[in-house]
């Protein structure tokens, strides 16, 4: 620990974020150490893995779970790889190993999730969705659904799916002593939120659905309506965007399977309206006097559903498209994104690594757009003051959402991760 702490501050004195060095560093030196201290947890360990959606979710799980009387601990930097959950175990452990916590929320990476899994055997697992998404690390999808599918096996008590995506709906029949259940969507949200395949040959019919713990029935304005074991309840949410609402689904079944019989329904609600976005991900700051959202966008799925959950007109738009590992090097997904809701006032300015592939494809889609910056600190500057007074949306990338919150720093107080 103390090694790992040291690596900690060596790392932020030069001027790293310190989220997965120190972590490396113990991995080396004692591989034993993270199942050892999440093992001496009274309530074990929930995982939640799958393409979309890991960090926002964990975040309500974790707040739902505070709202129950628990002490939780989570990898809340975000760093979704096994060393970045032992850099944050380093950061809140006691000298004598332990974590002062009953329970541990904790994203993963699917690829990652599946060797932590082996060497800590979770109690619970969310598992919530299977997209094209880094294409260059998995290959297939199917590839993908596999992880998630040893997940499942791995996990001791019980496992929470998505009822709507057919990969993930169909890691039940692999199961044997688990508890599964599901959370879903009303037949008339099906199209809003497609699977993969969805894409190609449209909504499945839902004669093959199982019943689902927790539905999502209708979007409504600022929040949505949910139905939990049969009772509806509608809820305003902090949190933007479409799909975070469906997040709150996720999050909702995953607790309710936890707690069984004890779970506070009415405390739930009240926790789950007040759960803030997480960092970058719907995210308002803000900016000189006016409105800037943050919205990460990594695969065609989550980049259509950005695009379809808020109003394209009244609003300046950026877009920042990186390809650095965190991100995916591979970028053909951009062609299975539809830009013509941006096409009523443009898109202000492009950025990013690939800002010149963003800049083509919205050429082929007729969007027109005022300047192509590929540095992110130029064009952010450029962008505020090109746009002053007028709210402002940001499509980006992971790493590119990293360095304009970074730059942000500069106008407003953005939260240091």
């Amino acid at each position: 620990m103390l090694l790992g702490r040291t690596a900690r501050t060596v790392s932020k004195l030069r001027g790293g974020g310190g989220s997965a060095f120190p972590g490396l560093v113990v991995e080396k030196v004692d591989p034993t150490f993270l199942a050892r201290t999440l093992h001496r947890l009274p309530r074990g360990v929930i995982v939640v893995s799958g393409t979309n959606g890991k960090t926002t979710t964990t975040k309500m799980i974790v707040e739902l779970l505070q709202g129950q009387g628990l002490k939780v601990f989570t990898n809340r930097s975000g760093s979704n790889f096994t060393r970045g959950v032992v850099a944050s175990i380093l950061g809140e452990v006691r000298l004598n190993g332990k974590l002062a916590a009953d329970i541990a929320v904790l994203e993963l990476d699917e690829a990652h999730a599946v060797h932590f899994v082996k060497a800590v055997r979770p109690h619970h697992s969310l598992l919530l969705n299977v997209m094209r998404d880094q294409l260059d690390r998995f290959g297939e999808i199917d590839t993908t659904a596999g992880m998630l599918r040893t997940i499942a096996e791995h996990t001791t008590e019980g496992v929470v799916l998505n009822r709507e995506d057919p990969r993930v709906r169909a890691i039940a029949h692999s199961l044997k002593t688990q508890e599964v259940d599901y959370f879903g969507l009303s037949q008339s949200l099906r199209s809003h939120f497609p699977s993969d395949d969805d894409f190609h040959s449209g909504p499945a019919a839902a004669d093959d659905h199982p019943d689902a713990d927790v539905v999502l029935e209708e979007l409504t304005d600022g929040g949505g309506r949910f139905t939990l074991d049969g009772e509806s309840v509608e809820t305003s949410l902090t949190v933007n965007g479409a799909y975070n609402t469906f997040n709150a689904a996720a999050a909702l079944a995953v607790v309710r399977q936890t707690l069984g019989d004890t779970v506070d329904s009415p405390a739930l609600i009240k926790s789950l309206s007040k759960v803030s976005p997480a960092f970058g991900r719907g995210e308002s700051l803000t900016v000189q006097g006016r409105s800037l959202d943050l919205v990460l966008v990594k695969n065609p799925s989550g980049f259509r559903l950005g695009l379809s959950s808020f109003a394209p007109t009244g609003v300046a738009t950026m877009i920042a498209i990186n390809d650095n590992y965190a991100d995916g090097r591979d970028m053909s997904w951009l062609w299975d994104v539809e830009f013509d809701s941006l096409a009523a006032e443009g898109v202000r300015m492009i950025s990013g690594v690939r800002a010149y592939d963003m800049a083509l494809r919205l050429k082929y889609d007729a969007v027109e757009f005022d300047a192509v910056e590929p540095d992110l600190r130029l064009a952010l500057t450029q962008f505020l003051a090109a746009n002053p007074g007028q709210p402002a949306r940001i499509f980006c990338t992971y790493t590119a959402m990293l360095s304009l919150r970074k730059f942000l720093g500069a106008y407003t107080e953005v939260e240091a991760f």
